[in-house]
């Protein structure tokens, strides 16, 4: 007996017969349909686990079809059959909710992953999808965050991810992933920002022996080592143009050519981009190729910065200190009430990164295990006449923020040394600190 059911919707007899029979071997029961008006019939007569519809058919198109079963049927994945080069079809219709495209000539193949990738949704139903454990906050902003997760994780759909530096982009990439059909397959994260130019054709797309100068042994790249799973492109803003014309053809064709190999590799791979620039002016200056963006940016989900959700501070203020508490082996310091008010009220341009920088430097600060105003040592914050003198460690102006507290911390922890005549124990005194904690400190910022 067969364990799942499709509908398959093609006016090519040839097509719905090699569909049929490809699915009668994975054990799949089929229905074909060679009309729009008869594929809508027959999902009104019984469910099905998936469909599978060509996009020209005699009395419309397979969009209508894919924006009818995203209207009433949004728990059944739904991919389509496109003539091959009708790549701004196939993009149409991953955007009207898609789950998936398969180009003609069919390689069965492609086809049997696809359908395989389809199936497995049906074991993660929507309710059993939460991420409110790992994406922390209850803010409107980041429900509808979680609920654009918990969406584009049922579609293969190439996702960009916006939002500014710090805000957790790689977090939300990984959580994509993990609550997609193939949480078991790999996540390659990759920042496009650090490759050397002239290594990453051979990096994205591996390489043949004796290619180049160098290359002493066949490399596999990125784009295979994803195979199966998701290839994570941050700031994606700064590929060169030659590389953002290869990545395109990467996409579109589904397959990667290594350097000095003659012939295309097919590849099976799910791209998420993200970068904290904004891609629209850059298309407009000719430096991002506005064909690529549209292939990224399918869907686009943005990260909410932490300014605008201010009432999840609370939460995620908890959260980090259990966390640094437990990396450092120390009791959880408490934290002010007061102190609480000014992070809401701080605008935090260098968003969660920042808090977690920020908490960890009051951890260090803090006197009795209590976190007071004063020892957040915000920007701009106005400083109580007990407050450390810091006039000292005044760095000029240009200076990134991150390294400037670190030189503030530092020169805290020099003085508390000296005065302890370099006793830790002593000196964790001092600072407010377990001896463990300081231990800690020294170690991040290299001075033991």
């Amino acid at each position: 007996m067969a364990q799942h059911t499709a509908l398959i919707i093609d006016d090519e007899p040839d097509i719905r017969e090699l569909m049929a029979l490809t699915l009668g071997r994975m054990n799949i029961e089929t229905f074909a349909a060679e009309s729009l008006a008869q594929a809508q019939k027959m999902l009104q007569s019984r469910a099905y686990d998936l469909c599978l519809t060509d996009l020209k058919l005699p009395d419309g198109s397979g969009l209508t079809l894919v924006s009818h079963i995203q209207a009433h049927y949004p728990e059944m994945p739904v991919a389509v059959i496109t003539a091959h080069g009708n790549m701004e079809a196939a993009v149409q219709a991953l955007k009207d909710g898609a789950f998936d495209f398969v180009s003609k000539p069919i390689d069965l193949g492609l086809l049997r992953k696809l359908v395989n990738s389809a199936l497995q949704l049906k074991q993660f139903p929507e309710s059993d999808r939460r991420s409110r454990h790992i994406l922390l906050g209850d803010s409107p902003a980041m429900q509808a965050t979680r609920s654009m997760v918990a969406k584009v994780a049922r579609s293969q759909a190439p996702v960009y991810i916006s939002g500014e530096s710090g805000t957790g982009k790689e977090l939300v990439a990984r959580l994509i992933h993990e609550k997609g059909p193939h949480p078991d397959q790999p996540f390659v994260p990759v920042n496009c920002g650090a490759i050397p130019t002239e290594l990453m054709e051979s990096e994205f797309f591996g390489h043949k022996k004796g290619s180049f100068t160098g290359a002493v042994s066949d490399k596999a790249g990125l784009f295979h080592a994803a195979h199966g799973g998701t290839l994570f492109l941050d700031e994606v803003a700064d590929l060169p143009l030659h590389m953002q014309v290869k990545l395109l053809r990467a996409i579109q064709e589904k397959a990667v050519r290594p350097v000095g190999e003659q012939k295309e590799i097919p590849i099976d791979v799910r791209i998420l981009a993200a970068t904290h620039k904004n891609l629209a002016p850059l298309v407009e200056e000719g430096r991002f190729r506005q064909d690529l963006y549209y292939r990224l940016n399918v869907i686009e989900l943005k990260v909410p910065a932490l300014r605008e959700r201010a009432e999840d501070i609370p939460l995620l203020t908890g959260h980090i200190l259990t966390r640094l508490a437990q990396q450092a082996g120390t009791r959880q310091p408490a934290i002010s009430r007061e102190a609480l008010a000014t992070l809401q009220h701080y605008p935090f341009p260098g968003n969660v990164r920042e808090l977690e920088n920020i908490l960890e430097r009051a951890m260090t600060l803090c006197e009795n295990n209590l976190i007071e105003p004063d020892d957040l040592q915000l920007p701009g914050a106005a400083r109580s006449e007990t407050a450390p003198d810091l006039q000292s460690a005044t760095l000029p102006s240009g200076l990134p923020l991150e390294e400037h507290l670190e030189t503030i911390e530092r020169k805290l922890i020099t003085d508390a040394l000296e005065k302890a005549r370099h006793n830790k124990t002593a000196a964790a005194k001092l600072l407010g600190v377990s001896f463990r904690a300081l231990r800690y400190r020294l170690k991040k910022l290299g001075m033991e």
